[in-house]
């Protein structure tokens, strides 16, 4: 069974991979892979998945933002995506751009949307099967809701968080790139001007919220693990890394696994932050 410790209100949003391969046929079920590395997707993906560039598909490709309205019904509907089907999100680095494309789906109000639990690496680590085939799909109609920004940080309400201790801030990305040693992760290209990290940012990476097969801990380990920073769910939320994909995986653990109900995610980040002209910086 899944792990589920968020409220009762909150529908179930992790599912087995034993689950994924019990609805593999079901028509109202839709699997959508997001990896980091674009082209492993095309080398092996659970059958009947759909593939989901992060780089063209999941971003607007002329400025930097996610993609708009528009954009986000078309690509629901080339895939098969109705207002009523079940969404199934998995990728490689531990659901890293999945989460990304949760979050995503949650800005746009999909109802039912879940990540299946250890991603990429735990389905190939118990032998399932892998297809290079590409799925046939019905294309349907989607209806977007307008975004919802309750989940979604911008910059001034960045600044004033760290100005004025208006909500917490968890910097997700690693402790070199926290304290301004690396300015991205070896081999990204995404980068800034200046490292370190926002002023008062508790740094919390992601990795932290995992088993070492890529699922997710218990809530249990979860809470002891934010606790400990401070984070209790008691005050609002912002995470943010690099490009908002690290984030978004955190924002899931904070928002759906411990409840905590007024969580955002900062997809600016640190390519954001580290190229404004005078932006407060802290390093150790």
């Amino acid at each position: 069974m899944p792990v589920q410790t968020a409220p009762a209100t909150e529908q179930t949003v992790l599912v087995s991979t034993e689950w994924v391969v019990q609805n593999l046929k079901n028509p109202k079920v839709r699997i959508a892979e997001v990896d980091v590395d674009t082209k492993a997707y095309a080398e092996g993906h659970v059958p009947g998945a759909v593939g989901w560039a992060w780089d063209t598909q999941l971003c607007d490709t002329l400025r930097r933002d996610i993609i708009p309205k528009d954009t986000f019904e078309r690509l629901m509907g080339t895939s098969g995506i109705d207002n009523q089907t079940t969404v199934i999100l998995y990728g490689d680095n531990n659901n890293w751009f999945a989460a990304w494309a949760f979050w995503q789906l949650k800005v746009y109000g999909h109802q039912d949307v879940r990540l299946m639990n250890g991603g990429r690496k735990k389905w190939l680590s118990e032998g399932r099967e892998l297809t290079t085939e590409a799925p046939k799909v019905t294309p349907t109609t989607y209806t977007a809701k307008q975004p919802d920004l309750s989940i979604r940080a911008f910059l001034p309400e960045v600044l004033k968080a760290s100005g004025e201790k208006a909500a917490h801030l968890v910097d997700v990305r690693s402790p070199q790139e926290f304290t301004g040693e690396l300015l991205a992760p070896p081999g990204l290209p995404e980068t800034c001007q200046r490292g370190g990290h926002i002023p008062g940012a508790k740094n919390i990476p992601w990795a932290r919220a995992c088993n070492d097969d890529g699922t997710f801990k218990s809530a249990e380990d979860l809470r002891a693990l934010y606790g400990a920073a401070g984070i209790t769910g008691e005050q609002p939320v912002i995470a943010y890394c690099r490009i908002g994909e690290r984030s978004s995986h955190t924002w899931f653990v904070l928002k759906y696994l411990l409840g905590y109900r007024h969580v955002k995610n900062y997809d600016g980040s640190w390519t954001e932050w580290g190229n404004l002209v005078a932006a407060p910086i802290e390093k150790p």
